[in-house]
């Protein structure tokens, strides 16, 4: 999150390192997989508010080390997610009613948005023909992805291609364009596309 907060106290940068005003990313920093796999499938969406136009942020505290009142708490949180709360319903505890949860419509840097359902053997259509081009352009610099035909059909060939695929970037291969490998294949291809245009 990026906020104000230094920028109305007269400094030049927004990024600080408390998390009463915005989150930091440790290079290196252990990580815990549960979480990583949580933020890898919702870090398009964001809160919002009726005629408001930017994400809403909510603050946070622990709950339990730290007080913060009228704040979401982390351990507020899970106790009532404990007790069977949606994810919803734990901000509308702490926000209010009017609060809803948005998606982005394109993420920054990601030629297109995951369809929004998995991409798989006997899916057609423009996101597959979109996913198979961006395979081929993929496989100039990783020849052991097979070129496949741009033809908008998610057939055995483009199954295989996709497997192997996921297998060179560790990912789970089951041969499905699902959110985590629909932007695996974003990331590469936009990273050798930049690659191929400063050749």
């Amino acid at each position: 999150m990026i906020t104000e907060w230094y920028r109305n106290k007269g400094y030049d940068f927004t990024i600080t390192t408390s998390t009463a005003y915005d989150h930091k990313w440790i290079p290196n920093r252990n990580i815990f997989q549960s979480i990583s796999d949580v933020v890898d499938e919702l870090f398009s969406n964001f809160l919002s508010r009726p005629n408001v136009q930017q994400p809403i942020l909510t603050q946070y505290c622990d709950g339990k080390n730290v007080s913060c009142p009228n704040w979401m708490s982390q351990w507020g949180s899970k106790s009532l997610g404990d007790q069977g709360y949606s994810a919803i319903e734990i901000i509308h505890n702490y926000y209010g009613d009017s609060m809803y949860i948005n998606e982005t419509e394109e993420i920054s840097g990601i030629p297109s948005s995951w369809p929004g359902t998995n991409l798989e053997l006997g899916s057609s259509g423009e996101k597959v023909r979109q996913m198979q081009s961006q395979l081929n352009v993929i496989s100039n610099s990783y020849p052991l992805i097979p070129k496949i035909a741009v033809d908008g059909i998610f057939g055995p060939n483009t199954e295989n291609a996709v497997k192997i695929f996921q297998k060179v970037f560790g990912l789970a291969q089951d041969g499905i364009v699902g959110f985590k490998t629909w932007y695996k294949i974003s990331e590469i291809f936009v990273g050798v596309s930049r690659i191929a245009e400063l050749v």
